[in-house]
C-alpha cells in the first residue's frame, strides 16, 4: 500500500500528549472540528479504517499486560511479517501505539491518551433533562 506524498509532514504528534486531550474534549455535535486538528484527527480514523489494522489495535489491548510482542501479532494473521510492520508502522504513525525495542523483538502498546481523544471527540453530548 503506497503512502501518499506529504503524508509524514501531517501534524500527527497533536494526537498523543495528555495536554492536548481537554482540547479535543468537545465532541464533533457540540463545536466543529477546527481546520488545524482535522488532518490529523483524520489519520487517526484512516488509520483504523483497515480490518487488518482495527483487529492490530483489539489485539493489542487485549493483550495480557496491555503489550505484546510482535511475533506474537503476526501469528494471529495469514500475512507476511513485513506487511504486519506495514501495518504497525502507520498506527504507530497515527500516534493509536506505541512501541519498544526490546533485544531482537518489538513490543507494542496501545496509546490511551489518543483512544480517550478519539471517544471524546465522538461520544454524544448528555441530553439535557425536559420536564414534561
Amino acid at each position: 500500500m503506497p503512502m501518499q506524498p506529504g503524508r509524514d509532514e501531517l501534524p500527527i504528534g497533536s494526537v498523543g500528549p495528555a495536554a492536548d486531550l481537554e482540547a479535543c474534549a468537545i465532541p464533533l455535535v457540540r463545536e466543529p472540528v477546527n481546520e488545524a486538528e482535522a488532518p490529523g484527527l483524520a489519520q487517526v480514523f484512516k488509520a483504523l479504517g483497515d480490518p487488518v489494522r482495527l483487529r492490530l489495535v483489539s489485539l493489542i489491548g487485549a493483550h495480557e499486560g496491555g503489550e505484546v510482542c510482535v511475533c506474537e501479532l503476526t501469528e494471529a494473521f495469514r500475512l507476511s511479517q513485513p506487511t504486519i510492520s506495514h501495518h504497525l508502522k502507520i498506527l504507530r504513525e497515527a500516534g493509536i501505539i506505541g512501541s519498544q525495542r526490546r533485544g531482537t523483538w518489538v513490543y507494542y502498546r496501545l496509546e490511551p491518551a489518543a483512544l480517550e481523544r478519539m471517544g471524546a471527540l465522538l461520544s454524544a453530548p448528555p441530553r439535557p433533562l425536559t420536564v414534561r
